[in-house]
């Protein structure tokens, strides 16, 4: 008998023609006590301590006071930032979306079947989605300057790992028999992915893209922190300052903008359902 089965023996069934069965045990006892070492683990590496986080946890709450009421009067100078965010993300949002229809064909397993070629391109996709968007709008800047170009390009970036992964994985779990079906009567592999799995994926194809746009609004306004233009660039400079209540008037407006976005995206994705 294992330790396991010490600590938590298994319960015995009697049936109906008088014979005993052993109940298969549940292993959630077993998951939570390796929780359990895993968080004390956790706290011990990080160093976290309660009593820190209760003592100064209120300094929170105390900045976010002084960003309220936010200071209208610098409502002027947001606009411009505020489109350049939204126009990065849109921008970015659609170039890494159609960038990764192609390499999203090439991973699934039931289009391709080169396992080889099928495994490349989903370490690509792997090795692109880990980098983060930050690092990546740091190296845009070196390669294209400061300016909105730089954040562009690292929302494109994300964007095209993330819908790419979420892609394949669709393509993979789509009904293949009108698919085969055209290939039998001598369809090209091509014609018959656009006629039998284009119109299965489409509309989560899409609705993924709406909501990686909603996602990549809010990741773009501190993408100005290295540099990358937007919102970040006034909202780090307002910090820096410790020019709260302006810095509460950017996120208010941020805050509007998003819920706005969301709103109008919501209902594309429930039209498309």
């Amino acid at each position: 008998m294992s330790w396991y089965d010490k600590i938590f023996p298994p319960k015995k069934i009697l049936l109906s023609d008088g014979k005993e069965v052993l109940e298969k045990r549940s292993r959630m006892p077993l998951i939570i006590l390796l929780l359990v070492i895993a968080g004390a683990i956790s706290v011990k590496i990080t160093g976290f301590n309660l009593s820190t986080l209760m003592e100064r946890g209120n300094e929170f709450f105390v900045i976010l006071k002084k960003m309220f009421p936010p200071e209208t009067s610098y409502l002027s100078a947001i606009w411009k930032p505020l489109f350049d965010t939204i126009k990065m993300s849109l921008l970015g949002s659609v170039v890494g979306g159609i960038m990764a229809v192609p390499f999203a064909i090439l991973a699934a397993s039931n289009i391709v079947s080169n396992k080889v070629l099928v495994s490349i391109i989903r370490l690509f996709l792997s090795l692109v989605r880990t980098m983060p968007t930050l690092v990546v709008a740091l190296i845009a800047t070196y390669v294209f300057g400061l300016g909105t170009l730089a954040g562009t390009t690292a929302i494109a970036i994300f964007t095209f790992a993330y819908i790419g992964k979420l892609l394949y994985e669709q393509i993979e779990t789509v009904d293949m028999g009108a698919y085969e079906a055209m290939e039998a009567i001598g369809a090209t592999k091509l014609r018959a992915f656009l006629a039998a799995i284009v119109p299965q994926v489409l509309p989560s194809y899409i609705a993924n893209c709406l909501f990686c746009f909603e996602g990549n609004v809010r990741y773009a306004s501190i993408l100005g922190y290295v540099g990358a233009g937007g919102l970040g660039l006034i909202l780090n400079e307002k910090i820096g300052w410790r020019e709260y209540s302006s810095v509460g008037m950017i996120l208010v407006t941020l805050f509007i903008a998003v819920m706005i976005i969301e709103g109008i995206s919501h209902y594309l994705r429930k039209k498309l359902t």
